[in-house]
């Protein structure tokens, strides 16, 4: 190994070194912190009141005891231990109740004064389990209390596999023994059911989460231990010698496959896989099962006992290695959050063990399953970092989607401009073009035949009249470059004011007739050249009216037609001449000037779209213009 790779190798020890002695030293003080809390958190009882020394008849023999007390027996229905002793009652005149506390026992008493039952714990079902430390009170009816020594016995009914056990009693006025009862109260029996309730709310949770992501086990395998928690902490245990069902038996021995499925589920959320051989975590947990299955509920307490209670502190042990592993490498909340409370349900299941084996004078509050809670909360922390930090991650995949969106909104707005631009230069480079195309049709022609004119000595009215001709062309030029907001019918209405004008000095009559209210739909889309093409063709058609045909009458109709297949407008330019001859392609024949403007009126139509139609005869003569529903937005006929 190289020099380089040994202090490469060295720093790395020196950095795992460094992550994990505070992590330990810290797990220490959690330790000594939950020892404290369990010493500063035990209820303080009213020993002014207390009653210690009894006499204890067991199994034929009568012995004095001081309370509290174990006994011998593991089950004692048929022969319960015998606590007997006496306590001194003094009247105050104010008729002061007086009860009886039991902070402590197991499994069931029956308490007697003066020879007479007053509290018999079998009938409370949240009673009869010793890990519950639930305490009883009883009132002592007044009848039965006398001046001076009274007496009073305790039997205690033993259902295994724990020794009988029984705390010091406590006899005085209620007011005194109340607060010491409700505490305990609230400290063994409503927290414990405020968490299971929470527990199931956090089963319920993680069970919709499991259906909703399936590929993700963990929220299964953690919900079902949520469940099996459930109801463990809901379920009524037996109470003998009540039969019991198997199944009842079963699920009060659960606790081994909790532990072994909280394991599973630890192991999955940090996302590992499951070793192969993990499922012998399960086996310890499926033999307490089958045997209270097979042989009855007795043999799941013992199996319990023997197996489940190594099992579930085998598997906190676990629970804190893996979490302290998963604080070595990873270094997040939950796995910080998940080491230690796991550090906190083991101190406290080291404690409950130390007092099972009665190595712990004196004791027995078992405080296993109220320091579940602490598990619960980490749980909860951790999915709730795990689902902060995926709402993090969604938001930031979100903001650089959205700046990806700008990006590209940027992009296209500025493409759209440039092809904006080019779009507006391409239509000025074709209206250019149509226009000089026009000029050079129209008004070239006519200044080109002034100055031929001119050259060729003509004078007066025929260089007037081609003077004249070459300015109604400019003008119509224009005209056409005016904004009509794609009505039509208002260049016809310049267009009937120039044609009126135009047939003024030839004495031709012009009859404006618009056979449709509306006159010519709306073309948004119409342009200037549109406007200059149909133009030309009704001054071709007029033209031709006055120079070839003869014509004294010119009519003019616009109208809106709907064949069926959407309104177009149409318009009709009809003279009474003499018509001129049509070839056999429906053409004018011949190449003279009437047949040029045929054709020219045809050429312009096709480029705007239109269809022109042409009828002649010795009655005269009538060009039709069909205009389409939408014009071209390029020039049709030259492309």
């Amino acid at each position: 190994m190289s020099e380089i790779a040994a202090k490469a190798v060295t720093t790395r020890q020196k950095q795992r070194l460094a992550r994990i002695v505070p992590y330990l030293l810290l797990q220490a003080l959690i330790v000594i912190a939950s020892l404290l809390g369990l010493r500063l958190l035990e209820p303080r009882d009213p020993d002014d009141f207390a009653v210690s020394e009894f006499s204890l008849r067991e199994a034929g023999t009568t012995r004095p005891v001081t309370l509290p007390d174990f006994t011998a027996s593991r089950y004692s229905l048929a022969d319960p231990p015998l606590y007997s002793g006496s306590f001194v009652f003094r009247a105050d005149g104010a008729g002061t109740t007086w009860s009886v506390f039991l902070p402590r026992f197991s499994n069931g008493v029956e308490v007697a004064i003066n020879g007479v039952t007053i509290l018999d714990s079998r009938r409370d079902p949240t009673a009869n389990r010793p890990d519950r430390n639930t305490p009883e009170i009883a009132m002592i009816p007044a009848s039965l209390l006398r001046k001076g020594s009274n007496d009073i016995s305790v039997r205690l009914f033993v259902w295994g596999p724990l020794r009988g056990f029984l705390d010091t009693v406590y006899v005085g006025p209620d007011a005194a023994l109340r607060p010491a009862f409700e505490t305990r109260t609230l400290l063994f029996v409503t927290l414990p059911v405020v968490f299971s309730a929470w527990q199931s709310i956090l089963a319920v949770i993680l069970a919709i989460m499991w259906l909703m992501r399936r590929h993700e086990p963990v929220y299964g395998v953690l919900a079902a231990a949520m469940v099996l928690g459930v109801v463990q902490a809901f379920i009524t245990p037996p109470v003998p010698p009540a039969a019991s069902s198997r199944l009842v038996g079963v699920l009060l021995s659960s606790a081994p496959i909790e532990s072994a499925l909280i394991v599973a589920s630890a192991v999955l959320f940090l996302g590992w896989r499951w070793p192969r051989y993990g499922v012998l975590l399960f086996v310890p947990g499926l033999i307490v099962i089958a045997g209270g299955l097979i042989a009855g509920p007795p043999l799941p307490r013992i199996l319990f006992l023997l197996l489940g209670i190594p099992t579930v502190g085998f598997c906190l042990v676990l629970m804190a290695g893996i979490a302290a592993y998963a604080v070595f490498r990873r270094q997040d909340v939950a796995s910080f959050a998940l080491g230690c409370a796991a550090t906190v349900v083991l101190t406290c299941w080291v404690h409950d063990i130390l007092s099972v084996f009665e190595i712990m004078p004196n004791e027995r509050t078992f405080v296993s399953r109220l320091s579940y809670s602490a598990l619960l909360i980490a749980i909860g922390a951790g999915l709730t970092w795990r689902f902060a930090r995926a709402l993090n991650q969604v938001d930031s995949f979100a903001g650089q989607l959205v700046a990806r969106v700008r990006e590209a909104e940027e992009r296209l707005k500025a493409s759209f401009a440039r092809e904006e631009a080019r779009a507006r230069a391409a239509a000025l480079a074709n209206e250019r073009t149509r226009l000089m195309r026009d000029l050079h049709d129209g008004l070239g022609g006519q200044l080109i035949s002034i100055v031929a004119l001119s050259e060729r000595g003509h004078e007066g009215a025929t260089i007037t009249d081609a003077a004249r001709a070459a300015l109604k062309d400019l003008r119509l030029v224009i005209d056409s470059m005016d904004d009509i907001g794609g009505d039509l019918m208002l260049a016809l209405g310049s267009w009937r004011e120039r044609a009126v004008m135009q047939l003024r000095p030839h004495d031709i009559a012009l009859d404006w007739r618009v056979a449709t209210p509306q006159g010519l739909p709306l073309h948004p889309e119409l342009r200037p050249w549109h406007v200059i093409q149909i133009v030309r063709i009704l001054d071709e058609a007029v033209t031709n009216a006055v120079k070839h045909a003869d014509a004294r009458h010119i009519t003019v109709t616009v109208e809106t037609r709907n064949d069926g297949q959407g309104p177009y407008g149409a318009i009709s330019v009809a003279d009474d001449g003499r018509g001129f001859a049509l070839g056999e392609d429906g053409e004018a024949a011949g190449a003279s000037q009437t047949a040029r403007g045929v054709r020219n009126m045809r050429s312009r139509a096709r480029r705007c779209g239109a269809v022109l139609e042409l009828s002649t005869d010795e009655s005269g003569t009538r060009v039709r213009l069909q205009l389409p529903q939408i014009f071209p937005d390029s020039d049709a006929a030259g492309g």
